[in-house]
Protein backbone atom coordinates (compact mmCIF):
# COMPACT_ATOMS: atom_id res chain seq x y z
CA UNK A 1 0.00 0.00 0.00
CA UNK A 2 1.19 3.37 -0.57
CA UNK A 3 1.14 6.78 1.74
CA UNK A 4 0.90 10.20 0.64
CA UNK A 5 4.76 10.02 0.95
CA UNK A 6 5.63 7.73 -1.62
CA UNK A 7 5.81 8.64 -5.64
CA UNK A 8 5.98 5.27 -6.98
CA UNK A 9 9.48 4.58 -6.05
CA UNK A 10 11.55 6.92 -8.27
CA UNK A 11 11.33 9.52 -5.81
CA UNK A 12 9.26 13.12 -5.39
CA UNK A 13 10.43 14.74 -8.56
CA UNK A 14 10.16 11.53 -10.88
CA UNK A 15 12.85 9.72 -12.36
CA UNK A 16 14.70 12.51 -13.83
CA UNK A 17 14.60 14.83 -11.16
CA UNK A 18 18.50 14.54 -10.37
CA UNK A 19 18.68 15.85 -13.80
CA UNK A 20 16.39 18.95 -13.38
CA UNK A 21 18.94 19.76 -10.33
CA UNK A 22 22.21 19.37 -11.99
CA UNK A 23 20.55 21.50 -15.10
CA UNK A 24 19.30 24.12 -12.35
CA UNK A 25 23.10 24.44 -10.80
CA UNK A 26 24.73 24.65 -14.40
CA UNK A 27 22.34 27.36 -15.33
CA UNK A 28 23.36 29.45 -12.15
CA UNK A 29 27.26 28.81 -12.89
CA UNK A 30 26.21 30.17 -16.20
CA UNK A 31 24.62 33.42 -15.29
CA UNK A 32 27.41 33.92 -13.06
CA UNK A 33 30.21 33.56 -15.71
CA UNK A 34 27.97 35.89 -18.06
CA UNK A 35 27.52 38.34 -15.32
CA UNK A 36 31.17 38.34 -14.59
CA UNK A 37 32.21 39.01 -18.28
CA UNK A 38 29.30 41.65 -18.95
CA UNK A 39 30.41 43.41 -16.25
CA UNK A 40 34.22 43.45 -17.00
CA UNK A 41 35.52 42.83 -13.60
CA UNK A 42 38.66 40.10 -14.47
CA UNK A 43 39.74 42.37 -17.67
CA UNK A 44 39.33 45.72 -15.75
CA UNK A 45 41.39 44.92 -12.53
CA UNK A 46 43.96 42.78 -14.96
CA UNK A 47 43.95 45.52 -17.36
CA UNK A 48 44.53 48.59 -14.78
CA UNK A 49 47.30 46.55 -13.40
CA UNK A 50 48.73 45.81 -16.46
CA UNK A 51 48.47 49.98 -17.92
CA UNK A 52 50.28 51.05 -14.98
CA UNK A 53 53.36 48.89 -15.21
CA UNK A 54 53.45 49.52 -18.90
CA UNK A 55 53.10 53.42 -18.23
CA UNK A 56 55.65 53.44 -15.57
CA UNK A 57 58.06 51.84 -17.67
CA UNK A 58 57.43 54.43 -20.53
CA UNK A 59 57.92 57.18 -18.40
CA UNK A 60 61.20 55.42 -16.88
CA UNK A 61 62.55 55.68 -20.03
CA UNK A 62 61.50 58.91 -21.11
CA UNK A 63 63.49 60.28 -18.14
CA UNK A 64 66.47 58.06 -18.81
CA UNK A 65 66.55 59.76 -22.64
CA UNK A 66 65.90 62.88 -20.75
CA UNK A 67 68.99 62.30 -18.48
CA UNK A 68 71.21 61.51 -21.47
CA UNK A 69 70.19 64.37 -23.59
CA UNK A 70 68.85 62.35 -26.33
CA UNK A 71 65.79 64.54 -25.82
CA UNK A 72 65.02 67.73 -24.84
CA UNK A 73 63.09 69.53 -21.92
CA UNK A 74 60.11 69.89 -23.87
CA UNK A 75 60.08 66.97 -25.66
CA UNK A 76 60.11 65.11 -22.36
CA UNK A 77 57.21 67.14 -21.26
CA UNK A 78 54.63 66.10 -23.93
CA UNK A 79 55.75 62.59 -23.22
CA UNK A 80 55.11 62.89 -19.72
CA UNK A 81 51.88 64.63 -20.22
CA UNK A 82 51.07 61.95 -22.85
CA UNK A 83 52.10 58.99 -20.93
CA UNK A 84 49.95 60.10 -17.85
CA UNK A 85 46.72 61.36 -19.14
Amino acid sequence: MMTGYECGGVGMMGPFGWLGGILFLVLIVLAIVWLWRALDLGRTIGATSHSSKVTDRALETARERYAKGEIDDQEFERLRRDLTS
